[in-house]
């Protein structure tokens, strides 16, 4: 009887072995008219955008506002990189991201270490501390700093704009980076410092290479945060633009070329859908780790 528990219970060594059951054909039909309405909805605002940005003010205002442009204006692309120097507001938004996002992962990745892996009174409360910032609307911090950055005399400089970048988007990679040094194993750290390996040196060769999922995760998601914020960009700067700023610029006030508004806001949505493209599967990787780890 024993034996015949033990052949019952054990699972085949082929995972071939588990029988799949066939999807209905009308359910499959189903299923994929679903997707692609679904994926006709998420693609159609990118269409939108780029129509409208080939359009002019007479046939966005027409019956024509859906439909491909009579004439395709190529040339407001040149107008919007020419009008607002779109290169250089790409360069300050570059590196306002680059410079967030290294300091973000920096501090995100030394805190969590020292809040899930050394022992120390207060760990928790620190912890909670550092929580609270996702409670903080950014609404409610600009009044304090601006004047703060009035203050210390960072006004319209890239300092001006890293540090409450970093600061606001510190929380969430903490929460990000909780979960995934939370399951590497705390034998690891033993094994290591059996072998001579310090706290710092536990912490750059076992902890950080482990964290790669969580790094582009965390790395994602301060990008976007910076490449789109308008609030502070608008506040604390006054030459020194970013491209939701400088596009700000294209509004008029009596008469707006929207065919111009839309080519740049096409050139500034283009980075964002080069990441996409070329980190498609590293992005659903680190969000499925991001997940399971949760």
């Amino acid at each position: 009887m024993a034996k015949e528990t033990t052949k019952a219970t054990a699972p085949p060594k082929d995972l071939s072995a588990y029988s799949i059951k066939k999807t209905n054909p009308v359910v499959k039909v189903i299923i994929y008219i679903l997707l692609a309405i679904w994926t006709i909805i998420n693609l159609f605002p990118l269409y939108w955008m780029f129509t409208f940005s080939l359009k002019t003010n007479p046939e966005i205002y027409g019956i024509n506002v859906i439909g491909l442009p009579k004439e395709w204006h190529w040339e407001f692309y040149g107008l919007a990189m020419q009008r607002v120097n779109m290169l250089k507001l790409f360069g300050n938004s570059l590196l306002i991201a680059v410079a967030s996002i290294a300091i973000t992962i920096v501090v995100s990745l030394m805190a969590t270490y020292a809040l899930t892996r050394l022992v120390w009174k207060g760990s928790k409360l620190m912890n909670s501390f550092f929580m609270l910032g996702l409670t903080i609307p950014l609404h409610a911090a600009l009044v304090p700093l601006f004047k703060a950055i009035k203050l210390v005399g960072l006004y319209d400089t890239y300092w001006a704009l890293i540090i409450p970048y970093s600061a606001f988007s510190l929380a969430m990679a903490i929460l990000i980076c909780t979960g995934f040094m939370g399951e590497i194993p705390k034998d690891l750290d033993e094994a290591a410092y059996i072998d001579g390996c310090g706290v710092w040196g536990i912490f750059i060769r076992i902890i950080v290479p482990l964290m790669t999922p969580a790094l582009a995760t965390i790395g994602i998601y301060t990008f976007l945060q910076c490449w789109n914020e308008f609030m502070f960009a608008s506040n604390f700067t006054s030459k020194l633009k970013t491209i939701p700023v400088g596009v700000q610029t294209f509004f008029g006030q009596h008469t707006t070329d929207w065919g111009i508004v839309g080519a740049a806001l096409v050139i500034a949505t283009f980075p964002t859908l080069l990441i996409y493209v070329f980190l498609s599967r590293k992005i659903q990787e680190s969000f499925m780790a991001g997940a399971i780890k949760g």
